[in-house]
């Protein structure tokens, strides 16, 4: 079931990533060409950039989760056969 979770939490990362990611993108490669636009380009990182660390950290999360479930699965199999 952990390792369920784990992969929902870094396919939602993932997803979060890319869609602030691309947008983000966009609207810098949108508005960067007119004068004056320096100004959007770091509204622009700061919006994208705060759903964009949380989609890490959901992709960080779970990748801690599936190796701590690895990590358990292998001293199981150790207990075992000792």
């Amino acid at each position: 079931m952990m390792k369920l979770f784990a992969g929902i939490l870094i396919a939602i990362g993932i997803l979060l990533m890319t869609g602030s990611g691309l947008c983000s993108l966009f609207v810098i490669i949108g508005t960067g060409m007119g004068p004056g636009a320096g100004g959007i380009i770091p509204i622009a990182l700061v919006i994208g950039g705060i759903p964009f660390g949380v989609g890490f950290g959901a992709v960080a999360w779970g990748r801690k989760i599936l190796k701590d479930q690895k990590q358990l699965s292998l001293e199981e199999l150790n207990d075992r056969f000792e």
